[in-house]
């Protein structure tokens, strides 16, 4: 976000803030969860989640429908036609789409009697126990609060912070004058959130404690739909960048808005446990910036020289999870194959396929014997030069087919093996984790190649 565009800065905002800050963005009235408890089971839930998962299992219905077509009609197979004119996948898609409608309209409402009724006519029973035996849903505010200093009583209420766009907004004016930057522009910002989740579950997927990476992109007001298009299309473009196929990719228009937005959008990745958000782009007018002018008694005004008129800026937000982003690129990567072993026969191998600029060791150094003190020697030698240069690691025990294996494993794009003839003409082999190719490289040339091959920006020119 900041390296690429000359328009977006960066910053680093408190998780403490004044306890107002909250007030002014309506998380301490409005940041809440249903919950609901199960009385024989003692087990509590978000009751909009439950009923999401029926949505859930009537969609499974309708990919297996889809699935059976596919197998009977093979080459010839319209997957789009069938979904639209098959009677049992219009049925199901009908109902599904009919209780989304219901749910986004109760949620919308705040109306707590209504999911209670969604959870007794859709019969929905405990995941665990079976039970259908419910309490009343309630509200659940999902911001942690603690004291300030030895001050009791709400006047010392502090909140961690459970978005960092916040602390964006309070220092809007002081980055947009100290940069000297112009409407439209951006800030960026990575920082920890937390969030008091009623279920935490999914591995990382949803956590109490998490990375945000969030931007903030001022603009004039009246322009947020021409913004919120380009954000879209930028953002997926990015995620498309990163060789995620574009079929575990999906925009998800929100049915239920937030406080702040006019509209909001998803980019869903198909998980392990199927599509849910790993991004969200918020259109979120001027209701951040005015409700702390608001609040706060301070003027957070934009002077438009071009216009020769102040406002207060409307704002396009794009927010995502960096912890979810791990979780999506380890869930892609991870790879079970079948290869053949230094013997010629067939062997399975795990694989972790990550982009060369995101794996977290470009290259492995590894003598093909490590009795052999000229090979170590030599190949020592090789590991402390690159060292400087790219993330590496040296590694001389058991055989090499098992060390290769070992780096597939922790998705090691590169392996370099030094071997006999690497005393001869000093060239090395250089092995690739995908397609298993190996090539003698000249040993002088290697630091370049390495860093060619593994350079951030062989994946940053893709986004311009």
């Amino acid at each position: 976000m900041v390296q690429l565009h000359g328009n977006i800065v960066g910053i680093d905002a408190a998780i403490f803030m004044h306890p107002k800050t909250w007030k002014a963005s309506g998380h301490v009235d409005a940041f809440n969860d249903p919950l609901v408890d199960n009385k024989d089971s003692k087990k509590r839930y978000r009751a909009d989640v439950l009923i999401e998962g029926v949505v859930d299992k009537i969609n499974d219905k309708i990919n297996k429908e889809v699935e059976k077509a596919a197998k009977r009609f093979g080459e010839s197979f319209d997957e789009k036609m069938f979904r639209e004119t098959n009677p049992r996948c219009v049925e199901y898609a009908q109902k599904a789409a009919a209780i989304e409608k219901q749910l986004a309209e109760a949620m919308k409402a705040g109306d707590m009697a209504a999911l209670k009724t969604m959870l007794e006519e859709l019969e929905i029973a405990d995941p665990e126990s079976g039970s259908r035996n419910w309490t009343d849903v309630r509200q659940f505010n999902l911001m942690f609060n603690t004291q300030l200093g030895n001050i009791a009583g709400e006047e010392g209420k502090l909140y961690l912070r459970p978005e960092t766009a916040q602390g964006i907004f309070v220092n809007f004016l002081n980055v947009q004058r100290s940069t000297r930057q112009k409407i439209p522009f951006g800030i960026a910002q990575i920082g920890k959130a937390f969030r008091n989740e009623i279920v935490a579950r999914q591995f990382i997927f949803r956590m109490r404690e998490f990375e945000q990476m969030e931007m903030q992109f001022f603009i004039r007001p009246g322009s947020q739909k021409e913004w919120y298009a380009k954000w879209k299309e930028l953002r997926m473009k990015w995620h498309l960048a990163l060789g995620t196929p574009q079929s575990k990719l999906r925009f998800k228009d929100h049915d239920n808005l937030a406080h702040y937005a006019d509209a909001a959008v998803d980019v869903q990745y198909e998980f392990p446990f199927g599509f849910k958000e790993l991004e969200g782009i918020h259109s979120r007018t001027d209701f951040d910036l005015g409700s702390h002018e608001k609040l706060s008694g301070k003027k957070l005004q934009y002077f438009d020289p071009e216009l020769n008129e102040s406002y207060v800026p409307f704002v396009v937000e794009t927010s995502i999870g960096a912890d979810r982003m791990f979780l999506a690129m380890m869930s892609q990567a991870y790879t079970e194959e079948t290869v053949p072993d230094a013997q010629g026969e067939e062997a399975t191998r795990v694989v972790l396929k990550l982009h060369p600029a995101l794996a977290p060791v470009k290259c492995a150094v590894l003598p093909l014997l490590k009795n052999k003190e000229e090979l170590t020697t030599v190949a020592t030698d090789i590991f402390n030069k690159l060292k400087f240069s790219v993330d590496c690691q040296y590694d001389e025990k058991d055989a090499i087919g098992r060390r290769y294996r070992r780096q597939d494993a922790i998705g090691t794009p590169y392996c370099v093996t030094v071997d006999f003839q690497t005393l001869e003409d000093k060239t090395v082999t250089l092995r690739d984790r995908d397609t298993l190719k190996q090539e003698r490289i000249k040993i002088e040339d290697l630091e370049r190649i390495l860093v060619e091959k593994t350079d951030m920006k062989n994946l940053l020119t893709k986004l311009v």
